[in-house]
């Protein structure tokens, strides 16, 4: 497993002194750009390879929330790469190596200049060595919208929503559902479904559903059509 060490930073907790799920998911990320830089398959050389990968669906599963200064060992590992698909796992780790969270997660390859999927080239299934799937309790990645979803107040993506691609970061999408999260609601398990990209501008509309133990947002455009469909599920 690519690995790197950090220490959870003020700015990344809540009024609590524990890690933010946003700040746990750059984590993530964070932790597969490396490793992708570290190998020379990062973000100039997907630029002039005309390629980009893009983020199909989360699912991050949280065993307890790090606190101010405790430090952390962030890993990722890809344990498959088929036709123009990769499939990639990633966790956080205390200093004792127990697990903080784990996560699962399926990337799609596309071509820039087609917009549409591509194979993955033979120097990634090269240079990313894969490994065996971490033990967790894998969920589907397709996500319901329950029929009661109540319309909520559009949003309009900012220029600080975008990445280096130049559409909305997969948590940045992440982090405006959140915002429909009530008052004290721990999350223990996010699953996110990315339909489709959004770009500087447009505009998102939320649709949100809760009960006791669980909330799922959708954020669409104005036809109905999904962005992207998170589930969150509450910590007992």
């Amino acid at each position: 497993m690519y690995t790197f060490e950090s220490r959870i930073r003020y700015s990344e907790v809540d009024s609590e002194g524990r890690l933010t799920m946003a700040a746990l998911i750059n984590y993530l990320q964070d932790c597969s750009t490396f490793q992708s830089e570290d190998l020379g398959l990062g973000v100039e050389y997907l630029k002039k390879a005309h390629l980009v990968w893009v983020l199909c669906s989360w699912q991050i599963v949280v065993e307890r929330y790090p606190v101010l200064g405790e430090k952390v060992t962030i890993g990722t590992q890809p344990y498959d790469l088929k036709a123009f698909l990769g499939y990639r796992n990633f966790a956080m780790l205390d200093e004792r190596g127990d697990f903080i969270a784990k996560a699962n997660s399926l990337w799609s390859l596309l071509d820039t200049e087609t917009g549409k999927p591509t194979s993955v080239p033979e120097i990634m299934v090269e240079r990313y060595t894969r490994a065996p799937k971490l033990e967790m309790d894998y969920s589907s990645r397709k996500i319901a919208v329950p029929d009661e979803s109540e319309r909520q107040e559009p949003l309009t993506v900012k220029k600080h929503h975008l990445d280096t691609n130049h559409h909305v970061n997969n948590q940045q999408f992440l982090d405006m559902a959140m915002d429909f999260l009530p008052e004290g609601f721990c999350i223990e398990q996010v699953r996110a479904e990315y339909k489709k990209q959004a770009f500087l501008h447009d505009v998102l509309v939320p649709w949100v559903t809760e009960d006791d133990s669980r909330m799922v947002v959708k954020l669409a455009d104005e036809a109905g059509e999904a962005y992207m469909i998170a589930e969150f599920l509450r910590k007992e």
